[in-house]
């Protein structure tokens, strides 16, 4: 028995939203269907962003500090930033230490954020443009923060465009589509289409869990 020998299968916009309309029993028919599914499928990417990590949107990204400025823009793309090094050169050796994170409250109350020295900790101000803050403020224009950032996916725009989601995460993406239009075409299949969406989100997350090992080591001393 032949096989395709092919693993390119690779769906664009236009084909996830026939396969979830017909998931709702309909078919994609005018222009305006096409429009309100793009639309859907948007508002169930910043969906995705809330429910938590997504491996493939991690990238890591750089900013080498100015003596005296503790705050960075991130990018209007970031979501969150995950772990954060300051890195140091010095000679031919290079350093990477790691920064301990702050809650807002606990970077508010620092008496004196305009210390100088090198930084230890870090805060994310999460607004439209999320921010970076550091401390105490960098002491020279040298110093490397480096920091994995989560980052927006790329919208479903154009219906000839392809999704930046992983092979596996396809299957969620189409029950996904398939229950947010339902709300709008067929709400009598909202309820059935949300728990298929939900069981496949949950396959799809667990198959995109960092998989690194995990010990417990018990202390054992004598009292």
């Amino acid at each position: 028995m032949a096989v395709s020998g092919s693993t390119n299968f690779e769906p664009d916009i236009t084909e996830f939203i026939e396969e979830a309309y017909e998931r709702c029993g309909l078919e994609l028919r005018t222009g305006y269907d096409l429009k309100t599914a793009i639309r859907s499928a948007n508002f169930m990417l910043a969906e995705w962003a809330n429910r938590g990590l997504n491996q493939w949107t991690i990238s890591t990204g750089a900013q080498t500090v100015t003596k005296g400025t503790n705050s960075y823009d991130l990018g209007t793309d970031v979501i969150d930033v995950l772990d954060v090094v300051i890195r140091r050169t010095v000679g031919s050796t290079t350093t990477d230490i790691r920064l301990d994170k702050l809650s807002r409250a606990e970077y508010f109350n620092i008496p004196n954020k305009d210390t100088e020295a090198k930084p230890s900790q870090y805060f994310i101000d999460k607004q439209i443009n999320p921010k970076i803050y550091v401390y105490p403020t960098p002491e020279n224009s040298t110093d490397i923060i480096r920091f994995n950032k989560l980052t927006r996916l790329d919208d479903a725009d154009d219906a000839k465009n392809t999704m930046n989601i992983p092979f596996s995460f396809y299957p969620c993406f189409v029950a996904g589509l398939a229950y947010y239009l339902s709300m709008k075409k067929a709400p009598e299949l909202a309820g059935q289409l949300k728990a298929i969406y939900e069981e496949e989100f949950r396959r799809a997350a667990d198959q995109n869990e960092d998989r690194a090992s995990f010990r417990i080591k018990p202390s054992i001393r004598s009292n």
